[in-house]
């Protein structure tokens, strides 16, 4: 089941008695638990009818206790488990032993709790294993629901209403840029919608009265990531435009990279580019090649208009000239700094 969905069940008040959220997209799974609160749970009743129990710290009596109490001028009771440890292929935290020996008490248990109450395990940045007798039966009375990052036009979206409630406005361009320029899907920065949040908030500060945020704006407030930085050299390069690829590079060196990073980024980029191209000339379709390359959607979308500007052969000769530019450095020929530059030069002849 999807973030979507569970919110579409609980607008039409189909909520089940129990549920598993897990997955990668904290912010996400923040705002269900907290819609979830403020639909089913009166203010000023809190301390009655939600209940936020540690699973490191918690027996069966606990969640007992907290379950068998009917709502108090409530409509639901919602309780809510952080972190049992017993979902995943291995278990994890203090509580996870304890639970690992009574899971068929509480898969009987989840088997019985009645309409009124609404109990959330809730596991971020958790891999399940959907294997296991337990989730098989939150699933048979509940609903298991991974988060997800957003992509595509649910991300888009969530960006253009975030500037609106600001008073902003922001074109569906810039809204690509402002993702371009985030890092959001960067393998190796675990980013969430809360980081795209604090950008938002930046730029809305920065932008003062103007109403419009522009290319101009997100230039100047978003710290570009190696990933974007390294993108932009090679989208220069690829146009063959050694100014403004030696200006991208200094750049990263003002910012501090470390220039055997920013080589390994280069030849990174350069392999992904060729191997697609080339998974593509075999005639692999989209979701092959993202799972053969192991990158998500947006990422092939960038390495796709990327393919476009280097021919097989031209990105065959540049990973044999970052190769050269590696040895030259490693055995002291030539200034690391110095090499990368004239590796910029070459490329872009």
């Amino acid at each position: 089941m999807r973030f979507e969905d569970f919110i579409k069940d609980m607008r039409e008040d189909k909520i089940k008695p129990v549920y598993l959220f897990y997955g990668e997209e904290d912010y996400l799974i923040d705002y269900s638990i907290k819609s979830l609160k403020e639909k089913y749970v009166n203010e000023g009743l809190e301390t009655l009818n939600y209940i936020v129990l540690d699973g490191d710290n918690i027996e069966m009596s606990h969640i007992y206790d907290a379950c068998e109490t009917l709502p108090f001028m409530s409509e639901k009771k919602v309780v809510i488990i952080k972190n049992l440890g017993i979902f995943g292929s291995k278990t994890k935290g203090q509580g996870a032993e304890y639970f690992n020996q009574k899971k068929d008490e509480l898969k009987k248990y989840i088997s019985t709790l009645e309409d009124y109450i609404c109990l959330v395990f809730v596991e971020k940045n958790t891999n399940i294993d959907k294997r296991k007798g337990i989730i098989k039966s939150i699933n048979k009375f509940g609903r298991v629901i991974e988060f997800t990052k957003l992509k595509g036009r649910d991300l888009n979206n969530w960006i253009g209403k975030a500037f609106k409630k600001y008073g902003k406005i922001i074109s569906y361009n810039n809204i690509n840029y402002f993702i371009q320029h985030s890092s959001y899907f960067d393998r190796d920065i675990n980013k969430s919608l809360y980081d795209l949040e604090n950008e938002i908030i930046k730029l809305v500060n920065f932008t003062g009265d103007r109403k419009e945020i522009n290319v101009k704006d997100i230039d100047e407030v978003m710290t570009k990531s190696l990933d974007t930085n390294i993108f932009n050299l090679l989208n220069s390069i690829g146009e063959k435009d050694i100014n403004n690829s030696l200006k991208v590079f200094h750049e990263m060196c003002v910012s501090n990279e470390p220039i055997p990073l920013i080589l390994y980024m280069i030849i990174r980029q350069l392999r992904l580019i060729l191997m697609l191209k080339l998974l593509k000339e075999k005639g692999y379709d989209k979701r092959t090649i993202m799972g053969k390359l192991r990158i998500g959607d947006y990422q092939y979308k960038i390495f796709s208009n990327q393919s476009k500007n280097f021919s097989n052969a031209k990105l065959e000769e540049s990973l044999n000239l970052c190769l050269e530019s590696d040895e030259n450095i490693k055995t002291g020929v030539m200034d690391d700094k110095l090499a990368l530059e004239m590796l910029i030069v070459r490329m872009c002849s």
